[in-house]
Formats: C-alpha cells, sequence, structure tokens
C-alpha cells in the first residue's frame, strides 16, 4: 500500500473534521466513537490517528471547524443579514437539523460536561464570543441574543413534535424583534 500524498492527506484530515463536527452535533460527543467518525468519513481507524493523536483534538478541531461554518452563513453587513440569520437560525428547518445547525448549541452540554479537554472548552469560548460579536459588535458582543436564540432553539429541539416547540421559536424571534 503506497503513501497518501501531502494533498490527499489533507483531504482526509478535513472529511474526518467536517464528519465529526456534524456527527458529534447530531449524537453528542460521548455518543460518538473514533470508529464511527472514521466510518462515516469512509476511512480507516488506523488512518485516524495518522491526522489526531486523540479524539480529544478531534473535538477540538470540530467544534472550531463548526464555529467558522456558521460565521460563513451571515452573508452581508448590517442589520439586513443579522436580521435574516435571526430567522433562519429560529426556524423549524434548524430546529430539526442539529448535525448541521448551531454549534453553540449542539456542543454546550458536551463541553458543560467536559468533553474534549480544556483546549476544547477555549475553543468553544472563542467561538460563543465571536458569534456573539457577529450579533452585536466588536466592542459590544451581543451576549443576550446569543443566549436567547442558543436557549430557545435546545428547548425547541428537545420540545420537538410538541405544541409548544414552535411557540418557542416564535416567542424567541418575537423578543428579539422578528416576530
Amino acid at each position: 500500500m503506497g503513501r497518501v500524498s501531502q494533498a490527499q492527506a489533507r483531504e482526509n484530515r478535513e472529511r474526518i473534521v467536517t464528519t465529526a463536527a456534524r456527527l458529534f452535533r447530531e449524537r453528542g460527543i460521548a455518543g460518538v466513537s473514533v470508529a464511527d467518525v472514521s466510518a462515516a468519513a469512509g476511512l480507516t481507524h488506523g488512518g485516524f490517528y495518522k491526522q489526531f493523536e486523540s479524539k480529544d483534538a478531534l473535538v477540538t478541531e470540530a467544534i472550531a471547524h463548526a464555529f467558522a461554518e456558521q460565521a460563513s452563513r451571515v452573508t452581508g453587513d448590517g442589520e439586513t443579514a443579522r436580521r435574516a440569520f435571526v430567522r433562519t437560525y429560529l426556524s423549524k428547518e434548524h430546529r430539526d437539523e442539529p448535525g448541521a445547525g448551531c454549534p453553540t448549541a449542539g456542543f454546550a452540554g458536551d463541553v458543560a460536561r467536559e468533553a474534549g479537554g480544556e483546549a476544547a472548552r477555549e475553543t468553544y469560548a472563542q467561538g460563543v464570543d465571536a458569534y456573539a460579536r457577529m450579533l452585536g459588535t466588536e466592542d459590544e458582543p451581543n451576549l443576550a441574543a446569543v443566549s436567547m436564540m442558543v436557549g430557545a432553539l435546545i428547548l425547541s429541539r428537545a420540545t420537538a413534535g410538541t405544541e409548544i416547540s414552535e411557540k418557542i421559536l416564535a416567542a424567541a424571534l418575537a423578543s428579539l424583534g422578528e416576530g
């Protein structure tokens, strides 16, 4: 078996990180093994350890990747872009797709339980701060909006399929001036 080129190794690493970011948000970090990530990425278990020293190292990269994905969803500048992002964020579609959804909501419980270690927690904190700056300004991050949106999303997901789920999303939209 020949060696993998540097370009192929980079592509494999990116595929592992992208896959892990999705699976971790869908199932939780503890609910996903290295073997699960490797199989879903179409790689061998051994190939994972050529790319990462541990699952914790992958968790940290997956969190950073997920926050970068989220930032790329805010297109344009100003109030119009912010409002569009809020409406999309507090939608049934976003509620029902946790694997492609918000890393703040998707990783909160796991990071609070110290999954991924200190590096993951620091990466998560930086992501939350950047998210708050997207919704506010560089000088005044909007932590209240982040808290409202993330809380509403988590509650809406936890109550999906019940009458209150959509009411939670609507109430958050109204509180943020979008309802």
